[in-house]
């Protein structure tokens, strides 16, 4: 077969098809005839040592070598590695590749080197993989990996922050009610407005059978909102995602946020609110699951049932109590609490989760479901003002 080695230049469309296709086969014999230099051979490198297992031509750019599939043992060589893939695909694509490396070829061992961690793509999977290493980080490594997810949830706080905000601080102010303001605090323009059909013309005057109070409450308490969240293993990236949330609600004075994790042990980490990162290097990611405990415990701190959201994040696979929890559920609704479940709170949609404790929750009025981060501002608002949350389509 007659190989055709492109030459540097424009490229007709039916070179860069034989192109694209040679880049996603691979290897000497794909039946493209059509051999790589430069830059492409650059990225068939970097792909064969991920997809396949055949040696395969250096870039001829970088250093010349040969390079040999797979990644080896070798930390350095993985750190040229994350280089090189940085360089040649953009970031969505590195953060894929990353994670297939991880998992094809086992690399979570080698996060521990400094020099490997400081040549990663940082995303939401690589932050699961650190918390799930994080007792096996040597001392040298422990400041990269925070700075590692540090810089992960800096990302999502600056997306996702000012949004979460607004939407749920329009929410507290409609649910805000002032049915008895004190007279200082009538605000008598709303108040009038709301009694014209009290006038009495034979007075000329407006009788206020419902006074409107100003929301003094800023400064005051007016919802309180429990994230109740599943760290086993499966749920790395909703806790991630919960870890800023929960800071992005305790920084809102008008809400009062408890952060409680969970497997088979229950741990509060309302006290670290304050640094999301904090969060998540306190959770242990992996173990069993125990949600009727948790829900016990979430349950045993709530003071103000019709104004509290209590929203569950798990994927619903009980080691616990079965009938317990949905009791707990069903009792914490009827007390007036709003209660949410989430299967997970990530941008990949809902993971395998357990349909027949999903089922019955819907059965008691608490729809199970998965929530993309940029929904659940929105979920959160609709629980506040008790209407209807607004479910995504599936």
């Amino acid at each position: 077969m007659t190989t055709t080695q492109f030459a540097p230049g424009p490229e007709t469309p039916e070179q860069e098809r034989l192109r694209r296709w040679r880049l996603v086969l691979g290897g000497d014999s794909d039946g493209t005839g059509c051999a790589l230099t430069g830059r492409d051979a650059a990225m068939d490198g970097a792909l064969a040592a991920l997809y396949r297992g055949t040696e395969t031509a250096g870039p001829g750019g970088r250093s010349g070598a040969t390079r040999t599939a797979g990644l080896g043992g070798s930390a350095p060589q993985v750190a040229r590695w994350l280089g090189d893939i940085r360089e040649y695909f953009p970031t969505s694509v590195v953060q894929v590749m990353q994670q297939d490396a991880i998992t094809r070829l086992g690399l979570e061992r080698l996060l521990l080197e400094p020099e490997m961690l400081e040549a990663v793509e940082p995303d939401v999977h690589l932050v699961g993989t650190l918390l799930s290493l994080r007792h096996a980080l040597p001392e040298t490594t422990r400041e990269t990996a925070r700075a590692v997810v540090g810089k992960v949830v800096a990302d999502l706080e600056r997306r996702l922050a000012d949004r979460t905000r607004t939407t749920l601080g329009g929410a507290l102010d409609r649910s805000a009610k002032v049915n008895r303001p004190r007279h200082q605090d009538i605000d008598w323009g709303r108040t009038i407005r709301a009694n014209l059909t009290n006038y009495l013309p034979e007075y000329r005057t407006v009788v206020p059978e419902r006074l409107v109070g100003y929301a003094r409450a800023q400064r005051a308490v007016k919802k309180e909102v429990i994230l109740c969240v599943d760290q086993s293993g499966s749920m790395a990236p909703s806790v991630v995602h919960s870890a800023v949330f929960g800071a992005v609600l305790a920084s809102m004075k008008s809400l009062s946020t408890r952060l409680v994790v969970f497997d088979t042990s229950v741990v509060d980490l309302t006290e670290q609110l304050t640094d999301p990162v904090d969060v998540l290097f306190a959770t242990q990611l992996g173990g069993g699951t125990d949600i009727n405990r948790a829900l016990a415990y979430c349950q045993s701190r709530i003071t103000r049932p019709a104004d509290t959201v209590v929203v569950l994040i798990s994927d619903l696979y009980e080691g616990g109590i079965r009938d317990e929890m949905l009791k707990r559920v069903a009792a914490m609704k009827a007390s007036g609490v709003q209660f949410v479940a989430l299967l997970a709170l990530s941008d990949e949609g809902a993971p395998a989760y357990d349909h027949a404790h999903a089922a019955a929750l819907a059965a008691l009025g608490a729809p199970a479901f998965a929530c993309t981060p940029d929904v659940f501002p929105e979920i959160m608002a609709a629980a506040i003002e008790r209407r209807p949350l607004p479910i995504p389509e599936s």
